[in-house]
């Protein structure tokens, strides 16, 4: 009796501990469709420095898998060095978490038309960059309005540009703070605050802050967040 609760004790333990090594596992897979010859890299910034976590030779079939452990939703890139001695436009970035995450895409377009899924802190991301491209393409359409040659020579033009230039700078800034103040149990809010909204009013980005949720403000981007927060005020 002694020795069959034992190996009951054992299993239980066993399954256990397995249960703990995998919960916080982030299995990355996909396929670079047409890609024959080339090495994928799972990347990530440690101590300010892009570290590879692992890497893989793709050679005539463009599905790979990773997998890593996560402590936490956080920023990640699929850099592919490709046999064509061109280093543009190669790598992903994504932000992974804990469970599946599926990345699609081509090899001629690799991190231009992209398709991620499996990630709730990304989606957040991508509905914020969504949202900031329309300012951005409306930004560099005035700036190439206000280049032309018969502008150039219309001061009235040029100021009346630059003022819609002015109103749309300041639309992105408040679609940025009202995402988040909207998203604070995102993991992507304090990451987006830090990387497209660091000149927005201090007061406002505190406000933010304050409405993290106690997880999210103790994250990698809560607490950097927080020091960049109090380094300008």
């Amino acid at each position: 009796m002694k020795q069959i609760l034992f190996v009951l004790l054992v299993g239980v333990t066993v399954l256990t501990s397995c249960e703990k090594s995998t919960e916080n596992t982030m299995n990355v897979s996909g396929n670079i469709k047409g890609l024959k010859k080339g090495t994928l890299y799972l990347q990530q910034f440690k101590d300010s420095t892009l570290a590879t976590l692992d890497s893989l030779e793709i050679k005539g079939d463009g599905t790979f898998s990773f997998s890593t452990e996560v402590n936490e939703p956080e920023v990640f890139y699929l850099y592919l060095k490709k046999e064509d001695n061109n280093d543009i436009n190669d790598r992903i970035t994504f932000f992974g978490e804990s469970g599946d995450i599926v990345i699609n895409t081509s090899w001629n377009t690799f991190d231009t038309n992209v398709d991620i899924s499996g990630s709730k802190s990304h989606e957040k991301l991508l509905e914020f960059y969504d949202m900031a491209s329309k300012f951005n393409i409306k930004e560099l359409t005035l700036v190439q309005q206000a280049s032309t040659p018969e502008l150039q020579e219309d001061s009235v033009a040029l100021d009346s540009i630059q003022r819609l230039i002015n109103q749309n700078t300041i639309s992105r800034y408040r679609y940025a703070l009202n995402f988040g103040l909207n998203n604070g149990d995102s993991y992507a809010t304090p990451y987006i605050m830090i990387t497209e909204a660091r000149e927005a009013n201090p007061k406002y980005l505190d406000s933010i802050y304050k409405g993290l949720t106690p997880k999210v403000a103790a994250s990698k981007y809560g607490k950097e967040f927080k020091a960049f927060l109090d380094e300008n005020n």
